[in-house]
């Protein structure tokens, strides 16, 4: 995120600043690429000892599951856990900053893992994980257009995190990052639809801080066990 450089009030955050005006030029081009040469980067063995202990959670909890990827301080974590109790939800995040902050408990149908995300979605394709929800909420926009790349739309794991399945919603304060998103999911076959949201109960501190702030805050939904017909 790009933020300006005016002192802001507390609690108050800058809108997205970026050099693309509209959605990636070569949005296309980029996904047929990703799609002719799957990723290859080996995978990390510390990534594998953490999805390890996700998959053990999950046989000892049961139930569907539901992965918050990108999880942040676990805030959506507990707050889907409780909203899902029969659920297995699942949250990963890289940084052992923000997963060890002190927000209360972890509820038990819930765990919090350090992960890298490009690891552990492919460790998940492998193992024939099939969710029921996933969650993708504030993604890091990197709204510079060079960095089209950056965004999981434009990553070569996207292929990966598709093929996990289940109802994937993405939320973020930045209109393009959806719609983006949502030319590649019908380019490669899905229904998305994007909308406005209106926030009742702020899954995540960035959610809050970004409603008060007064941005304009968007979602994505699609069905990924859902594709069109050929």
């Amino acid at each position: 995120m790009v933020e300006t450089d005016r002192p802001q009030p507390l609690g108050v955050s800058a809108a997205v600043v970026s050099n693309q005006a509209g959605v990636f030029d070569d949005w296309q081009a980029v996904l047929d690429r990703h799609r002719a040469h799957p990723f290859r980067k080996p995978i990390a063995d510390f990534n594998r000892l953490a999805f390890e202990q996700a998959a053990e959670h999950w046989s000892r909890q049961g139930g569907e599951l539901i992965l918050d990827s990108g999880c942040g301080v676990g805030q959506s974590t507990r707050l889907l856990a409780a909203r899902f109790p029969q659920a297995c939800v699942i949250g990963v995040d890289r940084s052992a900053d923000r997963l060890t902050r002190q927000l209360g408990p972890v509820p038990s149908n819930a765990c919090l893992i350090r992960a890298d995300l490009v690891d552990f979605w492919r460790l998940a394709k492998a193992a024939g994980w099939q969710l029921q929800q996933h969650f993708l909420l504030y993604p890091n926009p990197s709204p510079k257009k060079k960095d089209f790349k950056l965004r999981w739309h434009g990553h070569p794991v996207f292929p990966d995190l598709l093929a996990l399945g289940g109802r994937l919603e993405c939320r973020s304060n930045w209109r393009i990052y959806c719609e983006e998103m949502a030319l590649a999911l019908n380019y490669l076959g899905f229904s998305p639809q994007v909308s406005a949201l209106e926030v009742t109960e702020p899954l995540t501190p960035f959610e809050r801080k970004y409603q008060l702030s007064g941005h304009e805050l968007w979602q994505l939904e699609v069905n990924l066990n859902a594709p069109n017909p050929a």
